[in-house]
């Protein structure tokens, strides 16, 4: 009897926007092993470029970026036609909290557990 097959999981593209090249390789091997297509950039400029060509199913960006805050990122990609629903996760070790609770953003506070991230990532994910 031939075993039964579990479908195709779709893999899921993840576009991390971290200014810390260590933190970005890091999140990247992270991730190595999940179902997850990793694509780190930068800053905010390299996200939107990104995002004409790419729609990721999430959005994980640092706060403290140069040019533009995580926060300024975000609103300028959710302002995008098509992507106005796509989940994000912010991190940072200093967040303005109002303002990502009016929002209704996840955020992870910095340092954190390489497996708090996997977790957010996949409980935001399903």
């Amino acid at each position: 009897m031939a075993e039964h097959e579990s479908p195709q999981q779709e893999v899921k593209t993840i576009l991390v926007v971290e200014d810390d090249a260590d933190i970005g390789e890091i999140l990247l091997s992270t991730f190595e092993e999940m179902p997850y297509n990793v694509i780190v950039v930068g800053d905010g400029s390299q996200a939107l470029k990104i995002v004409t060509t790419i729609k990721p199913h999430l959005f994980l960006l640092d706060y403290y970026l140069p040019a533009m805050n995580g926060l300024q990122l975000y609103d300028q990609l959710h302002s995008i036609k098509g992507l106005e629903d796509i989940p994000t996760i912010i991190m940072s070790a200093s967040l303005p909290e109002n303002k990502i609770q009016q929002r209704k953003i996840t955020y992870l506070k910095k340092p954190f557990e390489l497996n708090d991230i996997l977790e957010m990532v996949a409980k935001v994910l399903k």
